[in-house]
């Protein structure tokens, strides 16, 4: 059924393809860019991948004026106010973030802190309330699964209250993203799985939820379609080219899916999970996306049904109930094989949460903001259940 009304927008450049990071230095030129900010950690640093980085500078009249590697796991407002120092001191006119969504948030809060010429970062916070325009930023991503490369949204941890804080805005979208298989090469077979499977959760998401229309649907089936050709692959053989760079593609597509049409229930949980008990966030995800895609069953059937084909199982014109569940299932025999190539946990106590800490996880779920566009309410009784469930 086609919404009455519906907005889409995605004003990013996609370069993708091999040696996509040798075009940096003239797409910095052609933004009048010549002193870039690389912002990224020291686990993308010790795997090799910013030496690449480095390189495609060696001929060019553009520069890299600071790397900055020190981004924590969870990106945060301490990091992102120092960052923002930093870009300023080294006179920096652009960022590159290069690695996983933390780089990228990190990068995206410390712009927004520079360009708002705020003091700190957590005067920010929340919906549309970034008013001038950011400093131009490229995106590189090293993962397959956040998808901040192509959207409109940071999450920022916040230190002081010890949980996670979004920020949503247009002006929060990178200028250009640049796709590079050699930049997901080195990814740990757990890792791939685990973005792989935050990739997998923002389309399913992006495809049920309350504010998904006809376009971000296009995305998100071609993201679930990539994803069940190549995420296996992926974790199987992390130097096949074609499934890294499938897999980027389909992290990418995902990301301007629910950029555009947001995500849900599932988020919530993981954002609460992280927070609480600093679960990675694609984890998470991957753990709560099938007890999630239950629950909403019964309120959007039709919605999770459709998804069973795109996943590769037989549509066999059940009731769209009936139908949905067999998309449930397709998603926990991935999650299945997963575990059995990567060792990646599928359930809540095998990723180090404890039983004492559901209520506090239920508490912060319902207070997060991507619970407005589920399908389904969720109370703190229905958030602790799928806990429950999930644990």
């Amino acid at each position: 059924m086609l919404p009455n009304y519906y907005q889409f927008y995605s004003p990013i450049k996609i370069l993708s393809g091999s040696k996509a990071v040798s075009n940096i230095p003239y797409e910095m030129g052609l933004m009048g860019c010549k002193r870039a900010m690389v912002v990224t950690d020291k686990g993308v640093v010790a795997a090799g991948l910013i030496e690449i980085v480095k390189s495609a500078f060696a001929d060019s009249d553009r520069q890299i004026g600071l790397i900055f590697d020190e981004v924590p796991p969870d990106s945060s407002n301490r990091i992102a106010n120092k960052l923002a120092k930093l870009f300023e001191k080294e006179q920096c006119d652009c960022f590159i973030a290069v690695g996983g969504g933390s780089a990228m948030d990190t990068a995206k809060g410390a712009n927004i802190v520079i360009s708002e010429r705020s003091d700190d970062l957590l005067k920010l916070q929340g919906a549309e309330n970034i008013k001038a325009d950011l400093k131009p930023m490229i995106a590189v991503p090293t993962t397959a699964g956040t998808g901040s490369e192509v959207t409109k949204a940071a999450v920022i941890y916040n230190e002081e209250a010890n949980c996670k804080m979004s920020f949503v805005s247009d002006k929060l979208y990178p200028d250009i993203a640049v796709l590079d298989p050699a930049m997901t090469a080195t990814m740990p077979p757990r890792i791939t799985a685990m973005t792989g499977m935050d990739a997998l959760t923002h389309a399913m998401e992006a495809y049920t939820c309350l504010q998904k229309n006809p376009v971000s649907d296009v995305f998100a089936k071609g993201a679930i379609e990539l994803i069940r050709k190549y995420l296996v692959r992926a974790v199987e053989n992390g130097k096949d080219e074609e499934a890294r760079l499938g897999m980027a593609n389909a992290a990418l597509m995902a990301g301007v899916a629910f950029s555009n049409s947001m995500v849900g229930a599932c988020h919530s949980l993981a954002h609460a999970t992280g927070g609480v008990c600093h679960v990675p966030h694609g984890l998470a995800n991957a753990i709560f996306l099938p007890w999630v895609l239950e629950y909403n069953s019964d309120k959007v059937p039709e919605y999770v049904a459709e998804l069973s084909g795109v996943l590769g199982g037989a549509v066999d014109y059940l009731e769209a109930r009936d139908q949905a569940m067999v998309t449930v299932t397709l998603v926990r025999n991935l999650l299945v094989r997963l575990n059995q190539i990567s060792g990646m946990p599928i359930r809540l106590r095998d990723a180090g949460v404890t039983e004492d800490k559901l209520p506090a996880i239920a508490k912060l779920t319902i207070n997060d903001g991507s619970l407005i566009l589920n399908p389904k309410e969720v109370t703190y009784d229905d958030a602790l259940g799928i806990l429950k469930k999930a644990f």
